[in-house]
This record gives C-alpha cells, sequence and structure tokens, in this order.
C-alpha cells in the first residue's frame, strides 16, 4: 500500500473527513504533519502544493489534494489504483 502523507491541523473536520475514508480504505498509517504546530512545515506544505488550506495529502509522490479532491477520486474509481501502486 502506498504511503499518505496528509498536512493538517487540530480542528479540521475536513482533515478528520479524508482520514475516515482513507481508513475505510484499509489505510492504517497516515503520516501526519501538524501546519498549526510548526510554521516551517506550513511553509513547507505551500511551497510544495501552493495552497493554504488543510488537509493536503499526498499518496506516494502524488499530491491529491483536499478532502473534496480525495472523495472526488474515490467516486471517479481511481483512488484504490492509486493506493494500491
Amino acid at each position: 500500500m502506498a504511503k499518505v502523507l496528509m498536512y493538517s491541523t487540530a480542528v479540521c473536520p475536513f482533515c478528520v473527513r479524508a482520514e475516515q475514508l482513507l481508513t475505510r480504505k484499509g489505510v492504517t498509517e497516515i503520516e501526519k504533519v501538524r501546519v498549526d504546530l510548526d510554521p516551517a512545515r506550513r511553509e513547507e506544505m505551500m511551497q510544495k502544493t501552493g495552497r493554504r488550506t488543510v488537509p493536503q495529502i499526498y499518496i506516494g509522490e502524488t499530491h491529491v489534494g483536499g478532502c473534496d479532491e480525495l472523495y472526488a477520486l474515490e467516486h471517479q474509481g481511481k483512488l484504490d489504483p492509486l493506493l494500491a501502486a
């Protein structure tokens, strides 16, 4: 299963929804980067993704985007192959 990295904050309903979907998909380990606790990591996230909002999700080397994009991949049937890579 591909490695999952999620930039998140403490109180983020979208982060929770994204994590719930990934868990349902069998992802047992999500590397969470709390950008609210570490401004340098927020800066890193913004440099890598060009976005300020959380979550920002990577599956393997692929930048999925946020919660909405993650659910869109699921509806298109593209999330399982990405996770299996």
